[in-house]
C-alpha cells in the first residue's frame, strides 16, 4: 500500500511546485484519499490563490470558504510565523474565525432591500481582474467620451472640432474644443498657458490676463478635468474667448405631497475612544420618540430614511498611532458594537449604507459595498441596504411621483482639492463643504484630477462620473455638517460623532460633531439637529 501512494505523494509534491507552492507534511500525510486530492487540485486552480505561498492543514478550509476570493495569503503566512516565534497570539483565532465563514449564509445582494420605495440607480460592482497599462488609457478615454458627450449639449459647442483638424488650419476663425486639462502654467507676461488633449491630439490654450472674470475662471481649473473652449485659432494655439464647464442644468426642484423626512448622518466612527457615546444615545432616544419636544417628536415619527454616508467604525492602521486613540482595537468587535447601536433605530427606518476611508474595505474607489467577513453583524440588520461609495440611490418614488435621487459619496477627494485649489482654499477649505460639492457638481465628477483620490481603472466606464443630476447630493468625511443649495440640487455634508482627534489636530481639522441634517421632502427645507454642545 505504501508503494502505492508514494508515486501519488510525487505527484502532489510536483503539482505544487509547478505553481510555486510549498507543501507542509503534515497536509501530505492527509492526502490519502483520491477524491481529497482532486478537490484541493480544484480549489487551488479555481481559488484566487495567486499568493499563496505554503499548504498547510489549516489552508484547505480557508480555499473551502465560498467567502475568501480576496485573502491576502502573504500576510496570512506571516502572522503564522509570527505565532510560531510567540509574537502573535492572534493567528489562530483569525484562521477559525475565516474557516467558520465557509458555512455561513451567502451575503445578500447589495441591491436587495425590503423597502419598494428605496431603487438602487447605482451601486458599484467589481470586476475582479489583472489591471494593464492600457486599462488606464482606456478608463480616461471613457470619462472623456462621457463628459463631452454633456459638454456637446452645450449650444456654443454643438459644432466642436477636434484638435487634429483645429491643428491643421491655417486661416483664423471662431472655433470650439473639447479637452482635458493635462498643463497649466502661468507665461513670463501673466497670462494663463492650458494644454488640452482629446482623442486625436493636444494643443495650448492661451488665456489673456486682461480677460478678469474669464481669467479668474481659468485659475480654478484643475488637471485631468474635461473642458470646452471657445477662441480664435491661431498657429497651434488656441486664445480662449470663453470656457465651459460640463455643469448641471438649473432644474424645477422637486417635493413630495406627504410629510417625510430623510436623515443623513456620516462618520460615526466606532471603536474609538473619541466615539461620543452620550451624543449618540441622545439621537437613539430622540428617534425612538423618547426625547425632545412635541414638534421634535413629530419630526422623529415621520422620519422614513437616513443614510450613513461612510466610516462606520474607525478601523485599524488608517493613521499613525492610532491604536493610541482606540477604544475597541478589534475590528470585528468595532462592527459588532456598530450593528448594537443601530439596531436601536426604530426597524421601521430603512438604512442606506456606503463605505468610507476607514471602513474595512479596499481604500480605491469606487469601494464595494461592505464585505461580509468583517462587517456580518451589520448584514443582520433587516432594516439596512448596503450600497458602493459612491452610488446613486433613488427613495420615496410611488405610482404618481418619480422620488428623489440621492447622489452618495463619503468625500475622499475633498482632501486634495482643499489642499490644491486656491479658491477653495482661500474661502473656508475645509469649513465650506458646500463650495467642494460645487465645485465637483460643475466638473460633473467626483474626483477629476488622477491624484485626488486612489481608484481602480476600470475599463466598462468612469464610475466616479456624475452622468445623471442627482436631487440630493451627499457626503461626509470632513466632520463638518452644512448644506446648500445649487440650481435645486440639495447638497448635504454630514457631520461626525467623534471629538477631535491628535492626529485632525496636527492637520488643522475643526469637527463639530453630533449634528444631524434633516431634510422635509415635503418642501425640501433642511434643518440641523444639535445633539452635543
Amino acid at each position: 500500500m505504501m508503494e502505492d501512494y508514494l508515486p501519488k505523494k510525487k505527484e502532489i509534491v510536483n503539482f505544487f511546485l509547478k505553481k510555486g507552492i510549498l507543501i507542509e507534511s503534515s497536509f501530505l500525510d492527509q492526502m490519502d484519499d483520491e477524491s481529497k486530492v482532486l478537490k484541493v487540485y480544484d480549489l487551488v486552480t479555481n481559488k484566487n490563490a495567486e499568493d499563496l505561498l505554503v499548504m498547510g492543514k489549516d489552508t484547505e478550509a480557508l480555499l473551502s470558504s465560498l467567502q475568501l476570493e480576496g485573502i491576502n495569503w502573504l500576510e496570512m503566512e506571516r502572522s503564522k510565523v509570527l505565532s510560531e516565534k510567540g509574537k502573535n497570539d492572534n493567528h489562530e483565532s483569525l484562521t477559525s474565525h475565516l474557516a467558520s465563514l465557509e458555512t455561513a449564509k451567502p451575503e445578500k445582494p447589495a441591491d436587495e432591500n425590503k423597502n419598494s420605495r428605496i431603487k438602487i440607480l447605482f451601486t458599484y460592482k467589481e470586476e475582479v481582474r489583472k489591471r494593464e497599462t492600457q486599462d488606464f488609457v482606456q478608463y480616461f478615454g471613457n470619462r472623456y467620451k462621457s463628459i463631452s458627450a454633456i459638454l456637446r449639449g452645450r449650444q456654443e459647442l454643438a459644432n466642436a472640432t477636434s484638435i487634429s483638424r483645429l491643428l491643421s488650419k491655417k486661416d483664423r476663425e471662431n472655433v470650439a474644443i473639447i479637452g482635458m486639462v493635462s498643463g497649466k502654467q502661468t507665461t513670463k507676461n501673466g497670462n494663463l498657458m492650458i494644454t488640452v488633449e482629446d482623442l486625436t491630439g493636444s494643443i495650448n490654450v492661451l488665456v489673456n490676463k486682461n480677460k478678469g472674470d474669464l481669467f479668474k475662471s481659468a485659475g480654478r481649473l484643475v488637471m485631468d478635468e474635461v473642458i470646452g473652449v471657445s477662441g480664435v485659432n491661431g498657429d497651434k494655439i488656441v486664445f480662449a474667448n470663453n470656457i465651459i464647464w460640463p455643469d448641471i442644468p438649473l432644474a424645477e426642484i422637486k417635493k413630495c405631497d406627504e410629510e417625510a423626512y430623510c436623515i443623513f448622518l456620516s462618520d460615526l466612527h466606532v471603536g474609538s475612544s473619541k466615539f461620543l457615546h452620550d451624543d449618540f444615545n441622545k439621537f437613539l432616544k430622540w428617534i425612538n420618540c423618547e426625547l425632545g419636544n412635541e414638534a421634535q417628536q413629530n419630526i422623529a415619527r415621520n422620519v422614513k430614511y437616513i443614510f450613513i454616508v461612510g466610516d462606520m467604525v474607525d478601523g485599524c492602521g488608517i493613521y499613525p498611532e492610532q491604536d493610541k486613540e482606540l477604544e475597541i482595537p478589534d475590528i470585528y468587535e468595532q462592527y459588532r458594537e456598530c450593528a448594537r447601536l443601530l439596531k436601536k433605530i426604530p426597524p421601521h427606518i430603512p438604512l442606506i449604507l456606503c463605505p468610507g476611508n476607514h471602513d474595512a474595505v479596499r481604500i480605491a474607489e469606487p469601494q464595494p459595498p461592505m464585505q461580509k467577513r468583517f462587517s456580518a453583524p451589520l448584514y443582520e440588520l433587516e432594516n439596512l441596504t448596503m450600497v458602493s461609495n459612491p452610488s446613486l440611490v433613488n427613495i420615496h418614488s410611488s405610482p404618481d411621483f418619480a422620488g428623489f435621487d440621492v447622489l452618495i459619496y463619503h468625500g475622499y477627494s475633498f482632501d486634495h482639492f482643499v489642499a490644491e485649489v486656491d479658491y477653495l482654499r482661500n474661502n473656508g477649505g475645509y469649513d465650506r463643504a458646500d463650495l467642494i460639492m460645487k465645485f465637483l457638481l460643475q466638473r460633473r465628477h467626483l474626483a477629476p484630477t488622477h491624484t485626488s483620490t486612489l481608484y481602480i481603472p476600470d475599463v466598462r466606464k468612469d464610475f466616479l462620473a456624475i452622468e445623471k443630476v442627482p436631487d440630493f447630493f451627499v457626503s461626509g468625511h470632513i466632520h463638518k455638517s452644512i448644506t446648500a443649495n445649487y440650481r435645486n440640487v440639495t447638497m448635504i455634508c454630514g457631520s461626525c460623532w467623534q471629538s477631535k482627534t491628535a492626529f485632525q489636530e496636527k492637520v488643522g481639522h475643526n469637527p463639530e460633531p453630533s449634528r444631524v441634517p434633516i431634510v422635509n421632502l415635503k418642501t425640501r427645507e433642511v434643518k440641523i439637529l444639535k445633539f452635543g454642545q
